[in-house]
């Protein structure tokens, strides 16, 4: 029987003896906050949607297995990012089968805004999963309207307050199922001066009515390169009153740490060497299979990997041989215009012997359409056998980070519509 009261998120006098892990395993969103810069390679930001890398299930497994030699202490594995888990549901279920399978005593969480959640509420009860945070930031579409860009729901792009309204109905109505299925819900609530201070209370006393156990209010952090940059970060004063006026109806949570999408160690002391260790495993080939032995390269010259996907009009082929690694060829790849079947094509027939590519940047699909195809994708800026070390010998690559490449090409507007 797993002891709930191990879980340092949710009991204040457990976050000094036991540590959690976050595996950050969906780089997916399905909506745009305005005040959230997913930014995969700052080490030095603690906040939501900040990762160092991203992390496969089965790669993510792995990890947790080195890291629980490292730090004994783990009571508590999750998935907050640095998307959402339920726009990468496929990725984030298989994580938490594989999870309960090699580590059946430690508490399974999950952190969403509730979007996509309600499909999976039965099977993730199933899968073991005790806690869940959703994010609810307002009850008023006009306010919602102004702190989300775009909602994305069932492959249609809502804007302005009908985006507000469908994500709020969703919100509400995963409350509920999930505490029917006897989990435990912690509701964020991020807190943005001159949006939504001034509605918090009406917040707290309908989520309370619906059976959220507690209440987290986040203070927004002013990111640069988002709408919201240009607010002042909530006092302290303001948050310790906003905490007085919701206890009159949920137990407000007091010990945040705003913890990152692949935070490790305890509450507000993250594990260093953990950083370390989950780069070296995020280019670990663990979906190897026969007669894919090739490695594929996105670059200029064949030298460097310096290519974002999506503009390489060819990749060069090596593969490794008694005298180090030989290249083979260069591969055009398919044209563009063709959406899904570009990148499906690319994976199922140009790729069709490589175990890997290397690239220095990937849009979300492609990414999506190359792991369903066993293909496993490195990014990273340097030198191609720096990277075909990573393949061949599993060794860390040394100068790993993730390109400056934010959108696929200067063409794309990041409307939310999707990649290809």
């Amino acid at each position: 029987m797993k002891d709930l009261s191990q879980h340092p998120c949710f009991n204040a006098e457990a976050k000094h003896k036991y540590a959690r892990v976050h595996l950050p395993v969906a780089p997916k969103c399905n909506i745009q906050c305005n005040y959230c810069n997913r930014k995969y390679d700052c080490c030095n930001e603690s906040r939501p949607g900040v990762t160092s890398t991203i992390l496969s299930p089965l790669q993510s497994v792995h990890y947790m297995k080195a890291l629980s030699e490292k730090i004994p202490n783990i009571s508590v594995v999750g998935i907050a990012g640095p998307g959402d888990p339920f726009a990468n549901a496929e990725e984030t279920l298989q994580t938490m089968r594989l999870a309960q399978k090699e580590f059946p005593d430690l508490i399974f969480c999950l952190s969403s805004n509730g979007l996509d959640l309600a499909p999976y509420i039965d099977e993730i009860a199933e899968i073991g999963v005790s806690h869940v945070t959703i994010t609810v930031n307002s009850l008023n579409p006009e306010t919602l309207a102004k702190i989300y860009r775009w909602v994305r729901y069932k492959r249609r792009v809502y804007r302005g307050e009908e985006g507000g309204k469908v994500l709020l109905e969703q919100q509400l109505y995963c409350i509920q199922k999930l505490k029917e299925k006897n989990i435990t819900v912690k509701i964020n609530t991020v807190i943005c001066p001159g949006i939504n201070d001034h509605e918090i209370e009406d917040l707290a006393k309908k989520v309370a009515e619906l059976g959220a156990d507690t209440m987290n209010c986040i203070p927004m952090y002013p990111t640069e390169n988002t709408e919201f940059e240009i607010l002042k970060e909530p006092s302290k004063e303001m948050m310790k009153d906003i905490k007085a006026r919701i206890s009159k109806y949920i137990k407000p949570m007091a010990h945040c740490a705003r913890c990152r999408a692949d935070a490790a160690g305890l509450l507000g002391h993250d594990n260093t060497e953990a950083m370390n260790m989950i780069g070296q495993f995020s280019s670990l080939v663990v979906n190897k299979g026969k007669g894919r032995e090739r490695v594929a390269v996105a670059s200029n010259e064949g030298l460097l990997v310096n290519m974002h996907l999506g503009e390489a009009r060819k990749v060069y082929i090596f593969e490794q041989s008694k005298n180090g690694y030989h290249f083979v060829e260069t591969r055009n790849t398919p044209p563009e215009g063709t959406g899904m079947n570009r990148w499906k094509e690319l994976a199922e027939k140009t790729l069709i012997d490589c175990q890997a590519i290397l690239v220095a940047g990937i849009g979300e699909t492609p990414m999506k359409v190359m792991q369903e195809n066993g293909v496993k994708v490195i990014q990273m800026n340097g030198l191609i056998d720096a990277g075909l070390d990573a393949i061949y010998l599993n060794l860390p690559i040394k100068t790993l980070c993730r390109s400056e490449y934010t959108k696929c090409g200067e063409t794309c507007r990041g409307t939310g519509s999707g990649c290809g």
